[in-house]
């Protein structure tokens, strides 16, 4: 049908994947396999972002190089991405040469927007970005979210003319030709343009930060680690020349958080503007999660490791509960024994029940050929609105509704009854409608749970139905002892 490209904000590693890093790939791999139901031929990027002076600081305080660490790291969030059955075909590092060179060469196309100037500000080394006096007065001089003071820096930098795209950015936004799901996101980004955008910063100087990339013409500074970052989504297309960049460009979706909404939402649609391209699509942007509702924290002891998470039940339950118990529009809460009851009320006992009865029943009244099996005719289109506004919990609440209608029209057919009559055509009649419907089913939950969707197709794909060998998912009393093992 077409092109569709789809990313994720690239994750700074400062540190090991969380749980929100978790969450953010998995909303972009159910758009990106829902696409590709649709016949599109897609594109997935992901990646790490690797320079700046807090990976610096984080290298050398565990005694290695920057290289080395982000090498070891950036390791360990592609090790996530296939732990999690991520779908992605391109991961970038901001370290590769190839995004370096492209990097500059945007700099240098950028040139009559960027000029070089003193700056005076307050600079937080864990933001990696500087902070209005306004805001510092009301921490109290204390960066809130590292718990360290903020630095008083004079220095001279080069600036982005952001300030000149402000009225086409809202524009844009207002006319929706470059979407923000959800609203309230697009409604606190307009009154930040209402405001008016002011010129930023995008370079420090090399003897203060040497971990970046250095500003064409100038050895004595390097590119601001964010602004190098924001260029990824083009460079992993191969701007400006590839054929892959003339063809999937503008991205069809973007997937960030809500911390990063002002980089995404007000400065890369500036970049792309002054490089005269077009802006995304649609930017989505998802909220937090607690634990049990705090703030996840060191000190607590409360942060989730998505590896250890998804160790209990597997990748599609961890997905499960991920997409469908935490609010697409809104933060969410994780709760281990949340967890533990959907896993065994939902999957195992709702669907995976299901799968089981319609297998057995076909084995033992049908000799496991079920013929005649109708084309479902549910209307989804519900389910397809959801999808398209990033409604994640929406959509699998709706496919849920059919897997507890199913389990209740088996309840109320009995085929078990109808087989001690001999009518083998109306045990046949009702077998073929549940087929048809546990294969839509599958259909719908594929971009959310895609290996227990592919086994339910699988089982279900011909008229002679393969006989289930195990559960889809096995109840367990508790397996929450083993995620610490």
């Amino acid at each position: 049908m077409g092109k569709y490209y789809v990313t994720t904000s690239i994750p700074y590693v400062n540190g090991p994947p969380h749980i929100g890093h978790a969450l953010e790939f998995i909303y972009a791999d159910v758009l990106a396999r829902y696409a590709r139901q649709q016949g599109n031929d897609v594109l997935f990027a992901t990646g790490t972002d690797e320079h700046g002076n807090k990976i610096a600081e984080t290298a050398k305080a565990q005694g290695k190089s920057a290289k080395d660490y982000t090498d070891e790291v950036s390791e360990r969030f592609r090790e996530l991405t296939k732990s999690l059955a991520i779908s992605n075909n391109r991961f970038i590092r901001t370290t590769d040469k190839a995004h370096e060179q492209r990097a500059s060469e945007i700099w240098k196309k950028l040139k009559k927007d960027i000029y070089k100037d003193k700056y005076e500000g307050w600079y937080c080394v864990g933001d990696e970005a500087f902070f209005t006096e306004t805001e510092v007065k009301a921490n109290k001089g204390i960066c809130p979210a590292h718990n360290r003071p903020y630095e008083k820096i004079v220095e001279e930098n080069y600036f982005f003319k952001l300030s000149n795209y402000t009225e086409q950015i809202k524009k844009a936004i207002s006319e929706d030709s470059f979407q923000i799901l959800p609203h309230t996101r697009r409604n606190e980004i307009l009154s930040l343009l209402d405001q008016g955008l002011e010129d930023i910063s995008i370079s420090r100087p090399k003897e203060k930060n040497d971990w970046g990339i250095p500003v064409p013409g100038d050895s004595d500074q390097v590119m601001y680690v964010w602004f190098d970052a924001l260029m990824n989504y083009i460079t992993v297309l191969g701007y400006p020349e590839h054929d892959d960049f003339k063809q999937y460009w503008p991205a069809n979706a973007q997937v960030i958080g809500k911390d990063i909404l002002r980089f995404h939402a007000a400065i890369w649609p500036a970049i792309l503007l002054a490089l005269d391209l077009p802006l995304p699509k649609l930017l989505y942007v998802h909220g937090f999660i607690t634990a049990d509702g705090k703030k996840m924290s060191k000190t607590l002891g409360n942060v989730i490791d998505p590896f250890e998470a998804i160790k209990p039940y597997g990748a599609d339950a961890f997905r499960y509960y991920m997409l469908k118990h935490m609010p697409s529009y809104e933060d969410g809460d994780f709760s281990w024994e949340r967890y533990e009851q959907a896993y065994n009320n939902e999957l195992a006992n709702e669907l995976g029940n299901l799968v089981q009865r319609i297998l057995a029943m076909a084995a033992r009244f049908l000799n496991g050929r079920v013929e005649n099996i109708p084309p479902s005719e549910h209307d989804i289109s519900q389910f397809t609105q959801a999808i398209n506004e990033c409604r994640f919990d929406r959509a699998l609440e709706l496919a849920w509704e059919q897997v507890r209608g199913l389990n209740q029209y088996i309840d109320e057919t009995k085929p078990w009854e109808v087989a001690k009559t001999g009518d083998t055509e109306h045990v046949n009649e009702i077998l073929a409608y549940l087929v048809s419907s546990i294969r839509e089913i599958a259909d719908l939950i594929l971009p959310f749970m895609p290996l227990s969707a592919e086994k339910i197709k699988e089982a279900f794909k011909d008229d002679k139905l393969t006989a289930a060998t195990a559960p889809l998912f096995p109840k367990h009393e508790s397996k929450l002892d083993e995620k610490d093992d």
